[in-house]
């Protein structure tokens, strides 16, 4: 299952690679796609979209389901 999740504050590749690192670490995520421009993460795998939010605001960004 994919679902999208808007991520704001994302400013560059690092930031980009911040976000999938943690939500990476987000129990049943498969694979993780941030995309700055567009302040959108792709996110495949059943997980939580309230733990997928919650995580993007502990790494430092605003996240809105």
């Amino acid at each position: 299952m994919t679902q999208t999740i808007t991520v704001e504050g994302m400013t560059c590749g690092h930031c980009e690679q911040t976000v999938e690192d943690a939500l990476n670490e987000v129990a049943g995520v498969t694979d993780v796609s941030a995309d700055r421009e567009a302040e959108q993460v792709s996110i495949e795998g059943d997980a939580d979209t309230d733990e997928l939010v919650r995580a993007a605001e502990d790494a430092g960004y605003t996240g809105h389901a």
